[in-house]
């Protein structure tokens, strides 16, 4: 990385559920991320794009928002692949090196694994596409396996890579492309998520011992499992929180939105273990008649979909063959996985450590910027992907114009003016005091009009008269 640059990186992640739009200001390799909002999706199901037209509203939404609060130009951003309808496969690619005496470099590492995406013959490549793929191990003489970053520096005539393909539908990347387009904002680099969110939430001896990465969205869950600081294994499930707040709404026969909003509020995994809010009832007044729903009621609504899903889960575990190295447990991260009472009934069902993945603190962002949640790690992710490969800037600053300052209007004194004496009633002077000892007229009120100094004098003579009245006194 080039050393005291600074430029800006944004993200798109698109959700079933939600458009979150990360922005990162990086000073000398520091991440500051300046701005990170979430806004409703449209058009988007089970985390691939359906009516790029809507989508493509609502992202340019996102991106106007950001542009006018922090007073940038955004001109490009990465962004996150579809999760579903993805299939892995394996491939390899073999290289006869022209100089076996020297060492091992990166750039034949990733010439190889070009090679390997290149050769790798799709079944319909008008309607498949390859999302991504991992080096798994490379093979040196005497058939020994090495990772990537243990192979650069050996001495081999011959070099093998065995890769993790995965490929999915086209027209779901061709519709992320045609929503951009709309937009007048490019696209940097597509970033195939379940890598990229491992390297923002895991540690490091997670990624070495062995841990699943449980991504549960609201259409889409997926499951990715690292072992040696290598994904081994991916699959995805085409439901995730959207289809509780589903079931919540068929079920009670409530809205769209409510459903979710109650979801969040008093949903529950586990109804035996509600403990206080056992017995309570939700008065709905939204409807005619009044409907009163049991706390209860709606959590064992959602502890059966959730059940289902945890069972998934396992399945796909199991089926990995990597059940039992999963020293690190699982890790659930994703807007779903907030869900009260989930994190327990996981470790209960699984028996495996279970706990929330948060973005890991390698970076720094304002109080007002709340990126710190589950549902943030794939923007996040992103951002720091963007930064390890320097991507170029992707926005610009706008010129600020400086509020001129109005200079203060100094108004002139105005001098007094004489006005000339009445024909009808001569001026004649001060009246002297009458009335007895101390008395006297009060004096005449100043006229507004007549200026400052006739005031001045007025008062004055006003203190003069009560000093005099005050000696008459004495």
């Amino acid at each position: 990385m080039r050393q005291f640059e600074e430029k800006y990186l944004a993200a798109i992640d698109l959700g079933s559920a939600k458009i979150g739009l990360c922005v990162a200001k990086i000073q000398e390799g520091d991440i500051h991320i300046v701005h990170y909002k979430e806004i409703p999706s449209e058009g988007i199901q089970s985390s691939a794009i359906y009516i790029p037209m809507v989508t493509a509203k609502a992202v340019k939404k996102a991106i106007a928002d950001a542009e006018k609060e922090l007073l940038i130009e955004i001109k490009s951003v990465v962004v996150g692949m579809p999760r579903n309808d993805v299939v892995q496969v394996e491939a390899s690619a073999k290289l006869e090196r022209e100089d076996s005496e020297e060492y091992v470099s990166p750039e034949e590492v990733r010439n190889i694994k070009e090679s390997a995406l290149k050769t790798y013959p799709l079944e319909n490549p008008e309607r498949m596409a390859i999302y991504g793929a991992i080096a798994q191990s490379f093979t040196i003489d005497d058939d020994i396996k090495l990772s990537e970053k243990e192979v650069v520096g050996t001495l081999t005539p011959t070099l093998e890579g065995n890769f993790k393909v995965f490929i999915g539908r086209r027209q779901a990347v061709q519709a992320i492309e045609k929503i951009f387009k709309g937009t007048g904002v490019s696209i940097q680099k597509k970033y195939f998520l379940p890598e990229i969110m491992a390297k923002a939430t895991l540690s490091k001896e997670e990624l070495k011992g062995g841990v699943s990465l449980v991504d549960i969205g609201a259409g889409v869950t997926s499951i990715s499992i690292y072992k040696g600081n290598i994904m081994r294994y991916y699959a995805a499930i085409p439901f995730g929180g959207k289809t509780v707040s589903g079931d919540i709404e068929t079920e009670c026969s409530l809205d769209e939105d409510l459903a979710e909003k109650i979801k969040k509020r008093f949903g529950f995994c586990q109804p035996d273990k509600l403990g206080p809010n056992h017995d309570k009832v939700l008065q709905i007044r939204l409807t005619d008649p009044f409907r009163d729903i049991p706390v209860k009621y709606i959590s064992e609504i959602v502890t059966a979909r959730y059940r289902e899903l945890i069972d998934a889960i396992l399945f796909h575990i199991q089926e990995s063959g990597l059940q039992n190295t999963l020293r690190g447990g699982i890790v659930l991260t994703g807007g779903a996985a907030e869900q009260n009472g989930l994190e327990a009934m996981v470790r209960e069902m699984s028996g495996y450590n279970v706990r929330k993945g948060y973005p890991k603190p390698l970076f720094s962002a304002p109080l007002g910027v709340k990126v710190i949640c589950t549902s943030s790690t794939a923007a996040v992710g992103m951002i720091l992907a963007a930064r390890d490969e320097d991507l170029p800037d992707c926005a610009t600053e706008l010129p600020v114009e400086e509020e001129v300052k109005p200079e203060p209007v100094t108004e002139p004194v105005q001098e007094p003016v004489e006005e000339p004496a009445s024909p009808t009633k001569p001026v004649s002077p001060d009246p002297k005091p009458t009335g007895g000892k101390g008395g006297r007229k009060r004096p005449t009120p100043p006229d507004p009009n007549q200026g400052v100094l006739p005031l001045i004098w007025t008062t004055v003579k006003d203190t003069l008269l009560k000093f005099y009245d005050e000696s008459n006194k004495e």
